[in-house]
């Protein structure tokens, strides 16, 4: 396996590896600034591979902060590693991720972040955002770079396959048709519809994203708070909620 490096958007590097054996793509994310960021450590096992493409823009032992969305082998598997190689690095996740996962897992403390809180890692400036269950785990969170615009989405819009690094148009088509092939599968219900979904997914509408970083898929150039908000009926449609439901 071989990482594809990418530039989505300034300073902002897609390293992404396909893995015959899932049949789907291993984002991850990184912002080369003052201080280095990434998002998602990748799986353990594709450390190495992993490691190579963010060597390719970097030198790994700069890198200082490590975000993921939530606790999960392809979010933070890695994440020890990296700690290893860069001895100034961080983990950043939510409060109740650094208290119930994180905080125990990793071999130096987190950073905990509240909702809302910015970091800025030099000329970028990054927002996290608590949510819970979107897409998945109570300790879920994603990060929005404010400078550049670009919303690190973790799963949603998952794709499967290998595709181009970037689309600007069909990303919901393609969630869609995702959504509909899982329904039936083992991992049909990987997300689920809380009273908190709606409104977690306008409000990341409302930051209208130009950039949307997926882990899984192609990342997306374009009206990102329309595609969320494209997105947000799919979900509803296909999880079959009434029309009541926020």
């Amino acid at each position: 396996m071989q990482s594809v490096v990418t530039e989505i958007a300034r300073d902002t590097y897609r390293i992404s590896t396909f893995h015959p054996d899932y049949g789907i793509q291993f984002n991850q994310f990184l912002i080369a600034d003052d201080e280095p960021f990434l998002m998602h450590t990748g799986l353990r096992g594709m450390f190495r591979v992993t490691l190579a493409g963010v060597a390719s823009a970097i030198d790994p032992a700069t890198l200082r902060w490590i975000g993921f969305s939530h606790f999960e082998a392809d979010e933070c598997g890695a994440l020890n590693e990296w700690l290893g190689v860069a001895p100034r690095a961080q983990a950043l996740c939510g409060v109740v991720g650094a208290m119930v996962n994180v905080g125990d897992f990793a071999v130096r403390p987190p950073r905990p972040l509240a909702d809302g809180e910015v970091l800025q890692t030099g000329r970028h400036r990054l927002r996290f955002l608590a949510t819970p269950h979107v897409p998945h785990g109570w300790d879920a969170g994603l990060f929005f770079d404010e400078t550049e615009r670009t919303l690190f989405c973790s799963d949603l819009f998952f794709q499967p396959g290998d595709p181009e690094p970037v689309i600007v148009a069909g990303i919901v088509e393609r969630a869609r048709a995702a959504i509909e092939a899982g329904l039936d599968g083992p991992l049909a219900k990987d997300m689920p519809y809380t009273p908190y979904t709606n409104s977690t997914l306008r409000r990341l509408a409302a930051l209208q994203p130009a950039h949307l970083a997926v882990m899984h898929g192609s990342s997306f150039r374009g009206d990102g708070g329309q595609a969320i908000l494209d997105l947000a009926v799919v979900i509803k449609v296909l999880l079959n909620k009434p029309d009541g439901a926020v």
